[in-house]
């Protein structure tokens, strides 16, 4: 059996028909370096990678691609070989879709909830500065940042992003949220304390997310970016899902506020790094201090929230 090659969290991409309020958010609020490309596409970078994120026009309100960034065009064809063997056919990404990213090309298949997983080499750098409100973020060895999917069937979900990316179990967490009893499993590709996590109720299996990512994380170079942005966000009103708060397993000093499109964005700080003699724990809370929720939904959002938990039973 083949192994997966090393992987990072290279670029998101999001399909919202809320482009201005994206610019807004992740620009004034999250303090990056926004570039308004047209009237359907927003891109955003916070290093010298030309497209980190990429905001294009369309109904989803969701993320729909994560793009995962391989060492070489080695690497990259072992990959491939690797998806192949256990099963996976993978489609190549368009000459449009691959200029969208701006990487010389890409191939992927269909995961979570219909999730695009995809993977590439080379993405285009540049040596223009930054203009942010964020002093810097933090990518290298441990990729953008990472993502963290819902699901009613976390075993077959963790089982395959261990057989097919090569994930590695960090730790766990147990917690009662909102009155519901959750379990977490955090899984990292590099030395980044997870690039990808798994969320489910304990007991009967729930999804209650109308989107494929619950968050996205992105880390800041220090504890002032992540407050100031805090801040930020509050003043121009978006809303806080968790605020000001510390994480047990990573250590990391994060917030969570709602993205346009309706899942979390979580601006972090100084999370761990996995090493060598990296010993696996179980936790009970997801957090030190603080990450206290700031909002409270409407009777609408609830009702939403719950038929869509309910029609997730019925889900394959």
């Amino acid at each position: 059996m083949t192994e997966a090659p090393s992987l990072k969290l290279g670029y998101v991409v999001i399909e919202s028909e809320r482009i201005d309020d994206w610019q807004r958010f992740a620009g004034e609020g999250m303090g990056m370096h926004v570039e308004r490309v047209s009237d359907d596409l927003l891109t955003v970078r916070v290093d010298d990678r030309e497209r980190r994120i990429v905001v294009k026009r369309g109904p989803a309100e969701d993320v729909v691609s994560l793009g995962w960034e391989l060492a070489d065009d080695e690497a990259l064809r072992a990959m491939r070989k690797h998806l192949e063997a256990n099963g996976v056919s993978t489609g190549a990404g368009t000459a449009e879709a691959a200029a969208l990213r701006d990487v010389p090309g890409f191939f992927g298949f269909d995961g979570h909830k219909g999730l695009r997983f995809e993977f590439f080499t080379a993405a285009k750098r540049t040596n223009r500065p930054l203009v942010a409100k964020t002093s810097g973020f933090v990518t290298g060895e441990g990729g953008l940042g990472h993502a963290v999917l819902f699901t009613r069937k976390p075993e077959a979900l963790l089982a395959d992003l261990q057989r097919l990316l090569g994930a590695r179990l960090s730790d766990t967490i147990t917690d009662k949220l909102q009155g519901t009893e959750m379990e977490f499993w955090f899984l990292h590709l590099n030395e980044r304390h997870h690039s990808l996590a798994v969320a489910a109720t304990k007991g009967v299996r729930l999804d209650p997310l109308r989107t494929r990512v619950q968050h996205l994380m992105f880390e800041a170079v220090s504890f002032n970016d992540v407050s100031d942005a805090y801040l930020r966000c509050k003043e121009l009103g978006y809303r806080i899902a968790m605020g000001m708060g510390q994480h047990p397993n990573d250590n990391g000093v994060s917030f969570y506020a709602i993205s346009p499109s309706g899942f979390e964005v979580e601006l972090g700080f100084d999370p761990v790094k996995i090493g060598a003699d990296w010993d696996v724990r179980q936790y009970r809370g997801i957090s030190k201090w603080g990450h206290r929720p700031e909002f409270e939904p409407t009777k609408a959002e609830k009702r939403a929230t719950i038929w869509t938990a309910l029609k997730s039973l019925f889900r394959k």
